[in-house]
């Protein structure tokens, strides 16, 4: 059932499915949050919907019908949800920003699924308590990139927060230029932060950091109170240890894509380690370690190469936060340490995957070895700025279908050289390969890679192409490149053009924080 939130909605209450709804986390009280409704939209229209998302979540057909288009857009409510937004504070661009919150999503409540409980948001529906003087407006251009990526990284098997659909909205939206709106709702198991536990400690609210941290544990990260046995009975240590386990095993995963995510405020850091807030993201095209996807960073902060790094830092920050609770300054180190030494592990399985080695290919003992063969073919792409996605997907096609020691007059493995202009060089690190992994296992390992290595990646001017369509109310190449994102690693004949080199007009897309 829906009903309207406020005199301004054009919709009535109408008997509708409802989805089975729960509120956990209003159970902790309004210190955590501000109960508030949506800003409806004018005029809105479906952009897409998420039918695999929707099926996937056991969720009814009629949830994505004219009606509950209304809810989505935030012109009316479903029965049963509860809508407010969080407060939490955190750190921006390595400095103390004080109180942040949800500043435009809003939290409809939590929704049984077949995949569990789900939390629900909208983002882009309209001002909160906590939007420090700005719209509480997403537009469509940002919005299409989160809906997309989002389902990119779910493709690619990376821990992520999902987008249910997108409605777009002709109401106009100021950024730089004018602008038109949107709101994607999107799912996850929870949408804790970094930031959440910031909050209540930077204000000395020890009883609300315990009752935060508890939520967490009880309801998302259950797995602590075994954890605690390793921490002398610790549970906030093993709390800790639990994230930064997790934070490790997807910056792992990012650098492997090549992902950029931006934005790498504590704010903007998952509790359960799932990739949250896209803004100026970027899978990057030519390989460049000093890459800096966001227009907006300055001084290089999130570059690519420096993602491992921040994401501790931030940890760090996390763990002064959880402090008052763990309260052992020397376990609190210990448990950061292991950040340390689980992350270079994490990539580097990643990283010999990519190689094809894993399994009983990657035995222990060549560990290190194996590195050495990532390092040198990594320091030759980065001199030559080789295209990250392609030289992976390429590499794996030719250890499929070639047998013999890479020459330069066998075309499976040319396709590999053709990408580089220091062909000898690459030789010598490909007969290295072949020599370590054995050519009797190439099929095997050809196989592992092509479902390690995507022929398809959200390249920033794909997103482009699909925004200036939608801008013109064509929304038929967002339908085209979720298709193909939510399946990255499969051929999909007949869209080679999505997965080529980008045209010359990308290198001069900027993104930058404005969404």
């Amino acid at each position: 059932m829906l009903s309207a939130p406020s005199e301004t909605s054009a919709r009535s209450p109408q008997a509708l499915p409802v989805l089975d709804w729960t509120h956990r986390l209003t159970q902790l009280g309004t210190r955590f949050f501000t109960p508030l409704q949506p800003t409806p939209v004018a005029a809105p229209r479906w952009a897409a919907r998420n039918d695999p998302l929707r099926t996937e979540l056991g969720w009814p057909a009629e949830l994505f019908d004219d009606d509950h288009l209304q809810a989505f857009a935030g012109n009316a409510l479903m029965v049963g949800s509860q809508p407010l937004a969080t407060v939490y504070s955190g750190h921006q661009f390595g400095q103390w920003a004080g109180q942040l919150g949800d500043g435009r999503a809003i939290w409809l409540g939590e929704a049984a699924s077949a995949q569990g409980t789900q939390e629900i948001q909208l983002k882009g529906a309209g001002r909160t308590p906590y939007s420090r003087g700005g719209d509480g407006r997403a537009v469509l251009r940002s919005s299409i990139r989160e809906y997309l990526c989002s389902e990119a990284m779910h493709g690619l098997g990376i821990a992520t927060t999902r987008a249910l659909c997108l409605v777009a909205s002709p109401e106009p939206v100021r950024r730089e230029t004018m602008e038109s709106a949107a709101i994607v709702t999107r799912v996850a198991p929870s949408f804790l932060r970094f930031g959440h536990f910031e909050h209540f400690s930077a204000q000395g609210d020890t009883d609300s950091l315990r009752i935060l941290a508890d939520h967490a544990i009880s309801h998302h990260l259950p797995e602590c109170n075994e954890r605690a046995v390793l921490w002398q009975g610790n549970v906030y240590a093993a709390l800790l240890d639990v994230v930064q386990e997790r934070t490790a095993r997807l910056l792992a995963q990012w650098q492997a894509v090549g992902f950029c995510h931006g934005v790498m405020n504590t704010d903007n850091m998952s509790l359960l380690g799932l990739t949250i807030d896209y803004g100026p993201f970027q899978f990057m095209d030519g390989f460049d370690p000093g890459h800096i996807c966001n227009h907006s960073d300055h001084q290089g902060r999130y570059a690519y190469g420096r993602q491992p790094n921040v994401a501790y830092w931030n940890l760090y920050c996390l763990a002064q936060a959880l402090a008052p609770l763990i309260d052992d300054h020397d376990m609190t180190l210990q448990v950061l340490e292991g950040y340390k030494s689980q992350f270079p592990r994490f990539l580097g399985d990643a990283m010999r995957a990519k190689l094809g080695l894993s399994g009983a290919l990657a035995p222990e003992s060549e560990r290190e070895n194996d590195w050495t063969l990532v390092e040198d073919v990594m320091q030759l792409m980065a001199a030559e700025k080789v295209d990250f996605t392609l030289f992976w997907r390429q590499l794996s096609l030719a250890v499929v279908h070639q047998s013999q020691a890479p020459s330069l007059t066998n075309t499976g493995w040319s396709a590999v050289t053709d990408l580089v202009l220091d062909r000898p060089r690459l030789l010598e690190w490909l007969a290295r390969y072949t020599t370590r992994a054995g050519q009797a296992h190439f099929s095997s390992m050809g196989e592992v890679m092509l479902r390690t290595n995507p022929k398809f990646v959200l390249r920033n001017h794909l997103a482009e192409i699909a925004i200036r369509k939608a801008q013109t109310g064509d929304f038929s190449e967002i339908d085209t490149l979720h298709n193909l994102l939510k399946s990255p690693f499969d051929e999909h004949p007949g869209f080679e053009a999505y997965a080529a080199l980008p045209p010359d007009w990308a290198d001069q897309l900027e993104i930058s924080c404005s969404s």
